[in-house]
């Protein structure tokens, strides 16, 4: 009998096998549980998270837990000995923070609505061509034609200006602000674009709609600018309707221009009425000073330069004495790929900050930034390629582009994409000197008549873009690029 009550484990031992010698920690026995067990479960989260015991013995001092205490009750001489011991009970993880909100996550529909306001103001082209009826220049082009493109081009790159200058006291001093440069940015810039028309010569029913044209341009900006898109869109209804019927059979002059200043005229109404708006509301305290005028310089000169390069696609043919060329479509696709082509910068942004938090070397980002500009820029010259090939097959009588003509505007559309991604990260001057170069260079060209227009902008646009991608791909390659 006495043997089998030896191998009951829960009998306590008699009270004088438990003594100690003096000044020795009193240890717990055998068959009591361990509360270092609790209490390693207890602080799991801490002791897993920790990256040295002394996270954890900072945690036990300011619990309160004196040297007295931990010795009773858990048998350990301090907090150090006691965190060190459950640093190495308790496996190391370090849970990923919560994912923050992604601020360049948009929905589709908006940029939607974006391309149709692009878009729309081409059908005034349709309505406005009798007021373009005095006679032909040299080159075959309606008399006015050079008063019409200098002007557009003066209010393109002004309105970029004007537009990063509002967009930049937007986020300084709220709506207020940007209303009072608006008000002022506009009508200057139509002035001064109205003077470039001036300058050259052309019969008053070209001038007239130059005119119509630049005071639309300028009313477009401030409702864009203070995202009144939907405005915008209600004061094109009257070209709409009037260019979808232009398709069936052409509108009487008289009704074409009262359509033309029905929409000229509503977006200038729209425009002053937002202006006015933003003047009763309560200014905001300027959250930074405001950057001088000329830091928005390049946006203008980046303007101008897409500008000449989009004007050389649609009239280059003509110029260099050729027929036939799809001028057209290209510029139609162009404005039509401008929504999809602001989605797929928010896109690129997204998935860039995506590609960041995936990466944990800068080669490991690089090729990632990498990869995520290659999709982003095939997807856009993709939506390119058909919306080009839709307006080839929708525009009387011109052929579709060829194996030739379609580079050359893929091209052209990768140099206005990337241009346009740097510049939503802040690198401006790099895509006004590249495409302010690439201008000039397709210009020289043109004028020299060394080669054929197709030709020369496939050569300068796919070397203009190259540069801009690779430029893109070391920015988002970068770690603070992101922050």
């Amino acid at each position: 009998m006495s043997g089998l009550l030896r191998l009951v484990p829960d009998e306590p031992e008699p009270a004088h096998d438990l003594a100690v010698a003096p000044g020795r920690t009193r240890s717990r026995p055998r068959w009591a549980a361990d509360p270092l067990d609790e209490l390693a479960e207890e602080l799991g989260a801490v002791c897993a998270a920790a990256v040295h015991p002394d996270e954890i013995a900072a945690v036990l001092e300011a619990d309160g837990l004196t040297g007295e205490q931990i010795a009773e009750r858990y048998g350990r001489k301090d907090a150090f000995e006691l965190a060190a011991e459950l640093y190495a009970r308790v496996p190391r993880s370090h849970p990923e923070p919560a994912p923050s909100p992604d601020p360049w996550r948009v929905r589709p529909g908006q940029f939607l609505l974006r391309s149709l306001v692009f878009t729309l103001p081409g059908f005034g082209y349709a309505l406005g061509s009798p007021l373009m009826g005095g006679g032909r220049d040299r080159f075959g082009l309606p008399a006015g034609t050079g008063a019409l493109v200098a002007s557009a081009l003066v209010a393109w790159a002004w309105n970029q200006a004007l537009a990063h200058r509002a967009y930049v006291r937007l986020a300084a001093g709220g709506r207020p602000a940007a209303g009072r440069c608006l008000g002022v940015g506009a009508p200057l810039g139509a002035l001064l674009a109205t003077g470039a028309a001036l300058a050259l010569p052309a019969p008053a029913g070209a001038l007239a709609f130059a005119c119509g044209q630049l005071l639309y341009l300028a009313a477009a900006t401030v409702l864009l600018v203070l995202g009144r898109e939907r405005l915008l869109l209600l004061a094109l209804l009257p070209v709409a309707a009037g260019g979808a019927a232009a398709l069936v059979t052409p509108p009487p002059p008289a009704l074409g221009a009262a359509l033309l200043l029905a929409s000229a005229g509503g977006a200038l109404l729209a425009a002053g009425y937002e202006i006015a708006r933003t003047r009763r509301e309560e200014a905001q305290p300027a959250a930074a000073p405001s950057p001088r005028p000329v830091t928005s310089l390049p946006y203008g000169l980046f303007g101008l330069g897409c500008g000449v390069l989009t004007t050389v696609a649609a009239l280059g043919d003509v110029l260099a004495g050729h027929r036939g060329g799809a001028g057209g479509p290209a510029v139609l696709a162009l404005t039509l790929s401008m929504g999809a082509a602001e989605w797929l910068l928010y896109r690129c942004r997204s998935m860039a900050r995506s590609a960041l938090a995936a990466s944990t070397t800068h080669a490991r980002l690089l090729l990632r930034a990498a990869r995520v500009l290659t999709l982003c820029v095939a997807g856009y010259l993709a939506a390119l390629t058909v919306l080009t090939l839709a307006a080839g097959a929708l525009w009387p009588g011109t052929p579709q582009p060829d194996a030739v003509r379609l580079p050359a505007l893929l091209a052209l559309g990768a140099v206005l994409w990337s241009g346009l991604l740097l510049q939503a990260y802040g690198i401006a001057w790099t895509p006004a000197l590249l495409c302010l170069g690439a201008a000039g260079a397709e210009t020289t060209a043109l004028a020299l008549r060394t080669t054929a227009p197709a030709t020369g902008q496939l050569v300068v646009c796919t070397g203009a873009a190259a540069a801009l991608l690779a430029v893109a791909t070391a920015l988002l390659g970068r770690i603070t690029t992101h922050r």
